[in-house]
C-alpha cells in the first residue's frame, strides 16, 4: 500500500508541476493540499486542462483511500501485537511492524539453528559488495521469513 500511495503521491506532483492547476507545486505536496484537490469540481475549461483536473482529482481520492487503509492496517495490526507480545511494544524502539517481525521470525526455536541462521533474520549477515579489485562486504538488511 506504501508503494502504492508513493508511487500515485509522485504522479499528482509531477501532474501539478507540468499542468497550471492552479497550485503551487515547488514544495511536496501536503496533506491539505491533496484534500484540497480531492474537494475540486469540473469547469468550464480547455480539454486538456479539465483532463488533467480529473485526473489529479482521481490521484488525490486515491491517495486518501490509501492513507484510511494504511492507518486501518496499523491499528490492526498493533492490537495483534499487543495481545500477542505487549513485552515487546513496551520496549523503546519497537513499533508495531517489527513487533510483528519478531514473532513471525521467532516462531518457534528449531527456527534459528545456527549462528548464519541467526545474522540473517537480524539483517547482520555480510554479502560481497565486491567491485574490480576491491573486494568489500556489506551487510544484509533483508529479512526472509519463511
Amino acid at each position: 500500500m506504501n508503494t502504492d500511495r508513493l508511487r500515485a503521491i509522485n504522479a499528482l506532483t509531477a501532474l501539478v508541476r507540468a499542468q497550471d492547476l492552479g497550485m503551487d507545486a515547488r514544495k511536496p505536496l501536503s496533506a491539505m493540499q491533496i484534500k484540497s484537490i480531492t474537494a475540486r469540481r469540473d469547469r468550464d475549461e480547455p480539454l486538456g486542462t479539465g483532463i488533467a483536473r480529473g485526473e489529479a482529482v482521481c490521484l488525490a481520492k486515491q491517495i486518501n483511500g490509501l492513507d484510511g487503509d494504511q492507518k486501518a492496517n496499523q491499528i490492526n495490526l498493533t492490537e495483534l501485537t499487543s495481545e500477542h507480545t505487549p513485552s515487546l511494544l513496551a520496549m523503546h524502539g519497537v513499533g508495531a511492524v517489527t513487533a510483528a517481525i519478531i514473532m513471525t521470525v521467532w516462531s518457534h526455536p528449531e527456527r534459528i539453528r545456527s549462528e548464519a541462521a541467526f545474522a540473517m533474520i537480524a539483517g547482520t549477515c555480510p554479502i560481497p559488495a565486491s567491485s574490480g579489485n576491491t573486494v568489500r562486504h556489506r551487510l544484509n538488511r533483508v529479512v526472509t521469513v519463511d
